[in-house]
């Protein structure tokens, strides 16, 4: 399991648009059909990483939590499936519905996607404020596989709040880590 951390990209950044199939509506959206009224979270997973298994049940909390508060969420796939077929689109429908994703999961098949977010890690978030602005990026909280510390969402919950409730959101924020993003 290789740890990589996310790029930690300029806060204030414009969120890159894109076009992609949800693979469990079989439907295509782009970032403004999916944007929340409040903000926006972007969250680059996948299916077989040991990271994203570890938080995925608190990644389904913040999603039920905060969807109903104006937070659009969005997970997006951009592993290469030919070397990890176990991304595989018909997988990650499977995946979402075993795991009751109430939250689309596009498949980013040519990774154009995750390149324009410099998404590096699975699991890596970026937060976007009502005008579209990177407002946060980073960990979900100081959790880890194995390291004892329980899943909380402290960081990123904060940060969403923060962008509900019109604070300010501390720039100094702890970059996510993961599996690195299997590029083709």
């Amino acid at each position: 399991m290789s740890k990589t951390a996310s790029k930690m990209v300029p806060l204030g950044t414009i969120a890159p648009e894109f076009y992609l199939k949800d693979t469990t509506s079989n439907e295509w959206f782009s970032f403004v059909d999916l944007k929340g009224e409040k903000g926006t979270l972007v969250m680059f997973i996948c299916n077989h990483c040991p990271f994203v298994h570890h938080v995925l049940e608190e990644i389904l909390m913040i999603a039920n939590d905060y969807h109903v508060q104006g937070i659009g969420i969005i997970a997006i796939s951009s592993n290469d499936v030919i070397k990890f077929p176990q991304d595989a689109p018909e997988l990650m429908t499977e995946f979402a519905f075993e795991n009751n994703f109430e939250f689309p999961y596009l498949y980013d098949e040519t990774q154009e996607v995750a390149k324009a977010y410099d998404a590096a890690c699975t699991p890596d978030f970026f937060l976007f404020d009502n005008q579209n602005e990177l407002v946060y990026r980073g960990q979900l909280d100081d959790s880890r596989p194995g390291n004892g510390i329980p899943l909380s969402g402290n960081d990123l919950r904060g940060a969403i709040d923060s962008v509900i409730y019109n604070r300010i959101i501390n720039p100094n924020q702890k970059p996510s880590i993961g599996c690195n993003i299997k590029w083709k």
